[in-house]
């Protein structure tokens, strides 16, 4: 599979993640996040870019649902954020949808909170 993005075609796997992450752009996050109808926000950002950062600078580290609400807890100092506040932004799971936005690799968790 592709996603053209500026008359660019990037290489996708089946399954809609970056083949490469040195092709990610906030372009192509945007374009992604069209695709599956999604409309990015500050929240949104704040996630794929802290979903980034863990990937790239802390050897690999795809968070679960339940690190992300921690972090975006933090992040916003707003202690009322929960999964359903994550899900609201990402409905296909904040981890993984927000992760193939971010482009990233697919995650090979088996799942959980």
């Amino acid at each position: 599979m592709t996603i053209s993005v500026d008359g660019v075609v990037i290489p996708t796997t089946a399954t809609g993640f970056l083949e490469n992450i040195e092709d990610w752009s906030r372009d192509v996050a945007s374009a992604i996040a069209a695709e599956e109808k999604l409309e990015l926000g500050d929240r949104h950002w704040d996630l794929i870019d802290h979903l980034r950062d863990e990937y790239i600078n802390n050897g690999g580290n795809q968070p679960n649902t339940r690190s992300l609400v921690k972090a975006m807890s933090k992040l916003w100092d707003d202690k009322s954020v929960s999964a359903k506040t994550l899900y609201d932004l990402f409905p296909g799971d904040p981890s993984k949808q927000g992760g193939r936005i971010a482009g990233l690799p697919e995650s090979r968790r088996k799942g959980g909170y």
